[in-house]
């Protein structure tokens, strides 16, 4: 091809590839193609770097102005029509690749450009940066770009207002302050609302309902009104069983030695069975505890015994009472009718109960009093060589055996799932035995003797005598392998059954013991007497923790109730006292509600039973006449 032709055919393309813009042509009238001569072309050639140079500064002024309003004014949206049109007239609006024109052209733009400046970035091309820069301007410069960019996106700041800022970026070339490092996420619009989406339709039912199942009852019960889907789950058995044994549940005891053998009352737990409604459960053990801390409870008097009752002991199904008349009775806890009597009456006088009538409540008074009708007296039973001689001053039974100690200086076993079989009876103290207790292995008794005994419990041998308190042991607790005993000589002792030696003790102020408990967890000592008031040790350290005040006479008995967190205790004040175990104070008051001294009281999660000197026992049931409440019996 020779020179003519080829510049004839270069003039062409020029043409073909310049806009159209107002500023090169002057006349502002479209061009028409011609043919070019070969004169044509060298004059053109030689005017080409002023005219493309002109061209350049016209097009990236249209176009940046153009960009800058139509980003500014909708950045959200598609570019308008005449956007594209203008867009499309030029060669920033084409895609493909550069002609030898728009190389040379950059070029020659690009060494016109001051050493140290850089071209900010537009919406079509990047930005242009020179590599005469220090190093790491650039890199920085391109960062803060991005940044600006996305903040844009993310704030909607005019571009306006991004450029008064480009200026603020620090020239930092070595560390990197100033250059904001972000991720995908930190760009989203905080604006948007928040999506919720309901979980019980996103995960399984199953999966719902074993969350629900942490929840407290407050927040189930709420859950319930949600919907009628939450309500369907919210009232799943399982998650109200979760919530009723969190409740009421029994608590964790540090080893198997430590947890009491022998069970006085019940639980409250209900039995497990598959359509065991949970919710209700939980609603009349609320239900309970409110009439516990209202003092709302019904007075139901047991009368059979001809003189006063020592000693008492219940379950869910029977009543247990020892008395001064030498027998053992036992009643049915739901009748309370007397179904068993255990021993011969001493002969003389019966002892005549004063009327109920002259009872005066000056605590809480019953929301209601009965008197349980009397029934046909049952058989007595009686072995004339293993029945107790004197009166019954202690007694404790499991589900197996029934243990009784009586002012004749014995102990005898009976067994339970024989129809209340006699035994076996134990011989070794010099005075009346005063209180008993036993656990898988052992059996403890104390004595007036001053005395305590270690018995094996299978074969009824005498394993050890702990001797060590000056007056008459009243009242004893084991735990494990150790003991725990209270006396008249003013102190409380804490034995090892192991070596025999009294490792602690803990005094009262100035008078004896009358009774004692010992905690579960084995951590707790509380001891009452003539004193008026209930000590509460620490056993580890023989430490006095706090006092309970209350009474106005010698506490006679005390019972703790660690499954229900209460503290019950009996007075010659002929009261009957709850306290709060964990805070100590006062929840019920129940004085008066029976004409003589009170001498022994054990609760469970709705009655108290009480033993008075007035030959009577009296059942505070805080669950008579509560729809449902059978079903916490286990």
């Amino acid at each position: 091809m020779d020179l003519k032709t080829t510049l004839n055919t270069f003039y062409i393309e020029k043409h073909l590839e310049e806009p159209e813009s107002p500023i090169i042509s002057p006349s502002h009238e479209p061009r028409r193609l011609r043919k070019a001569s070969f004169g044509d072309a060298l004059c053109d050639l030689r005017s080409f770097p002023q005219r493309t140079m002109r061209s350049i500064i016209g097009l990236c002024d249209r176009e940046s102005s153009t960009a800058v309003d139509s980003e500014r004014d909708h950045p959200d949206q598609p570019p308008s029509p005449n956007w594209l049109r203008r867009a499309a007239s030029t060669s920033f609006g084409r895609s493909r690749r550069p002609s030898l024109l728009k190389t040379l052209t950059t070029h020659n733009s690009t060494s016109q450009s001051p050493v140290n400046s850089i071209s900010p970035s537009t919406r079509i091309e990047p930005s242009f940066v020179p590599c005469t820069v220090a190093g790491g301007t650039a890199a920085r410069a391109a960062a803060a770009a991005q940044n600006e960019k996305f903040e844009a996106k993310r704030t909607r700041v005019p571009r306006q207002d991004l450029k008064s800022t480009e200026s603020k970026v620090p020239n930092d070339s070595e560390s990197g302050v100033g250059i904001e490092v972000r991720g995908q996420f930190d760009y989203m619009d905080n604006t948007l609302p928040v999506v919720r989406r309901d979980p019980s339709y996103s995960l399984p039912e199953e999966l719902v309902t074993h969350i629900l199942s942490y929840l407290d009852a407050a927040s189930i019960i709420n859950a319930d009104l949600v919907s009628r889907r939450w309500h369907r789950t919210a009232a799943s058995s399982h998650v109200w069983k979760h919530i009723f044994w969190r409740e009421f549940g029994l608590p964790c005891f540090p080893s198997p030695d430590n947890m009491p053998i022998v069970d006085v009352g019940g639980f409250g737990l209900g039995k497990e069975r598959p359509d065991q409604n949970w919710k209700r459960m939980w609603k009349i053990r609320k239900a309970l505890q409110s009439r516990w801390t209202s003092s709302s409870a019904a007075a139901i008097y047991l009368e059979g015994h001809r003189d006063s009752v020592y000693c008492v002991q219940f379950d869910e199904h029977k009543i247990v009472t020892g008395s001064r008349d030498r027998t053992v009775r036992v009643w049915d806890a739901h009748t309370y009718k007397c179904i068993k009597v255990l021993g011969v009456p001493k002969p003389g006088n019966i002892h005549m109960n004063e009327p109920l009538a002259n009872v005066t409540s000056r605590g809480r008074k019953p929301t209601i009093s009965i008197t349980a009708s009397r029934h046909e007296e049952p058989s007595f039973i009686a072995d004339p060589s293993l029945h107790h001689k004197g009166s019954i001053l202690c007694l404790q039974f499991d589900k197996d055996i029934m243990i009784t100690g009586s002012s004749d200086h014995t102990l005898i076993i009976w067994d339970i799932q024989e129809d209340y079989k006699p035994n076996r009876r134990l011989r070794h103290h010099k005075a009346g035995v005063l209180d008993v207790c036993f656990d898988a292995k052992h059996i403890v008794s104390c004595s007036k003797d001053s005395s305590l005994c270690l018995w094996d419990r299978q074969t009824g041998h005498l394993l050890r005598v702990l001797r060590g308190h000056r007056g008459p042991v009243n009242a004893v607790q084991l735990r494990g392998s150790l003991v725990v005993s209270a006396s008249g000589d003013g102190f409380a002792k804490l034995w090892n059954l192991e070596s025999g030696l009294c490792i602690k003790e803990f005094p009262s102020k100035d008078r004896g013991m009358a009774c004692v408990e010992f905690s579960p967890d084995s951590s707790t000592i509380l001891a009452g007497g003539n004193d008026q008031v209930i000590y509460q040790f620490d056993a580890n350290t023989g430490k006095r923790i706090r006092t309970l005040e209350g009474h106005r006479d010698l506490v006679r008995s005390l019972y703790l109730d660690s499954a229900n967190g209460r503290i019950i205790s009996g007075s010659y004040d002929t009261s009957v006292k709850a306290f709060d175990s964990h805070t100590g104070d006062v929840i019920c008051d129940f004085t008066g509600w029976t004409t003589s001294w009170m001498l022994a009281a054990k609760s469970d999660y709705r009655r108290i039973v009480a033993a008075s000197q007035d030959s009577r026992v009296v059942v505070m049931d805080f669950g008579y006449q509560l729809p449902g409440v059978e079903l916490l019996e286990g």
